[in-house]
């Protein structure tokens, strides 16, 4: 698919040419030639057409329905084309043999939004290997205390071995983006890092922690709908200072403040957090 075609600024298309970044996502990739992979945004077929050439079995998701066009000319047997936007499609009808890898260069304004849908079908696939702009892959492997740790940092790093594969720059892209960008490998572990008693009522917590983040941890949780009490109650038993703030706190204080809060019949907000269309739940 090497044919000239104008990008579409509503899709965020940016499409990898750099043969070097191509080759660098498939060794990440590891595949073999009985790999099934999903592929989301194809775009002009980058990765596509080395997949291919792989022999795995191949999926791709594709909202651009000239695009999609393009892709159903195509007579590949080992190709399938689900035209729809990734977030609204059912993957689990779609990703029926599973496991997956999870390959894409992502459009920026989707990549944390998928980043999370990836959270919550994990168990589909044995890896994930994913382009983000570079802020975006700095917040996924940051460590407690560092600027960028956060939502994305904690729960990306409960539920997957996280690595930064390669920087891109922003010159590898036609049309060049305004900013650089970075492949990340996710590989899902098959249980989280740290036990926890509830899922979602962790992720309000840690959401509560990072909402503003020049409060103090008391303060935050305060404002998520926690009483003082309840707070000063589990921080005592977990040991946890609560004049810190959220970005100094490690994955297992997460989860063991969470798993107190709940144990207590700590009071929830009153309306139950919930992600947005627009990924604001995890921002």
């Amino acid at each position: 698919m090497t044919e000239t075609y104008r990008a579409k600024k509503r899709y965020g298309q940016h499409f990898l040419h750099e043969r070097k970044f191509i080759d660098d996502i498939l060794k990440a990739a590891q595949l073999t030639g009985t790999s099934r992979v999903l592929e989301i945004g194809p775009g002009l077929g980058a990765l596509t057409d080395p997949l291919l050439l792989c022999g795995v079995h191949l999926l791709v998701m594709e909202v651009d329905r000239d695009i999609v066009a393009r892709f159903r000319q195509r007579t590949e047997p080992n190709l399938q084309v689900h035209e729809g936007d990734a977030l609204r499609l059912d993957w689990r009808s779609i990703l029926c043999e599973p496991p997956y890898t999870l390959i894409s260069n992502l459009p920026y304004n989707i990549s944390s939004q998928i980043l999370f849908r990836l959270l919550d079908e994990r168990d589909l696939f044995i890896r994930a290997v994913l382009m983000f702009q570079k802020e975006v892959a700095d917040r996924i492997v940051a460590r407690p205390g560092s600027r960028n740790y956060g939502i994305l940092s904690v729960l990306s790093q409960l539920y997957f071995d996280v690595r930064r594969v390669v920087a891109v720059p922003s010159g590898a892209f036609t049309p060049a983006p305004k900013v650089d960008s970075a492949v990340i490998e996710l590989i899902p572990l098959a249980a989280p890092r740290y036990p926890m008693e509830d899922e979602l009522f962790l992720r309000r917590v840690v959401k509560a922690a990072f909402a503003q983040r020049r409060k103090t941890l008391r303060n935050s949780l305060r404002t998520a709908g926690f009483s003082a009490e309840e707070i000063a109650s589990a921080a005592e038993v977990v040991g946890i200072d609560l004049t810190r703030r959220g970005e100094t706190l490690a994955l297992n204080e997460f989860t063991s403040l969470a798993d107190t809060l709940l144990a207590q019949g700590a009071g929830r907000p009153d309306q139950e957090d919930k992600p947005t269309k627009k990924g604001s739940f995890y921002e």
